[in-house]
């Protein structure tokens, strides 16, 4: 069996339409934090209608009735992704070193806070940053990752948008 995995973050309020869309053909969304607004979730809606969330650093301030945990999990077929938002393992760049130390069970890291788009292969597990997903600091166009995954292989496509 394989799925298919719309990756998001750093959406600030805002989650722009051409990702809405590419989260409505994938089998579930993750969203890596900063999300600052329930109608972000709303408009998430993947085929499994199931929807992984956690808290950025500014959740506390806009998101204050609508709790989020810090770290979340999904498992897949061929592995697990642990999700967190990243701004505890280091301000400006988050330690790939630490979120490995982290979660050295997962077969990949989903983090967010640099709005930077990365994908860090060079040992496992993988850490991945989407980027932004909506109009704050998105360095070119907001951006996600679309994972597909089975039990044999795990792939990671950027897409990146124009401003």
């Amino acid at each position: 069996m394989t799925v298919s995995v719309a990756i998001i973050s750093d959406t600030h309020g805002h989650l722009d339409p051409r990702i809405i869309e590419i989260i409505r053909e994938c089998d579930y969304a993750i969203h890596a934090g900063d999300i600052c607004g329930e109608n972000v979730l709303a408009a998430m809606q993947p085929k499994s209608a199931m929807v992984i969330a956690v808290a950025g650093n500014n959740e506390p301030r806009c998101m204050i009735d609508f709790p989020l945990p810090s770290i979340s999990e999904l498992e897949l077929p061929g592995g697990k992704i642990c999700i967190e938002h990243g701004h505890e393992h280091g301000h400006h760049t988050p330690c790939h070193d630490s979120l490995r130390a982290q979660h050295p069970d997962a077969r990949m890291i989903v983090y967010g806070h640099t709005h930077k788009m990365v994908q860090d292969k060079s040992a496992l597990p993988w850490v991945v940053n989407p980027g932004a997903a909506g109009l704050t600091r998105n360095h070119g166009g907001p951006s996600c990752l679309v994972l597909t995954a089975n039990d044999q292989a795990w792939d990671v496509q950027e897409i990146r948008f124009a401003d």
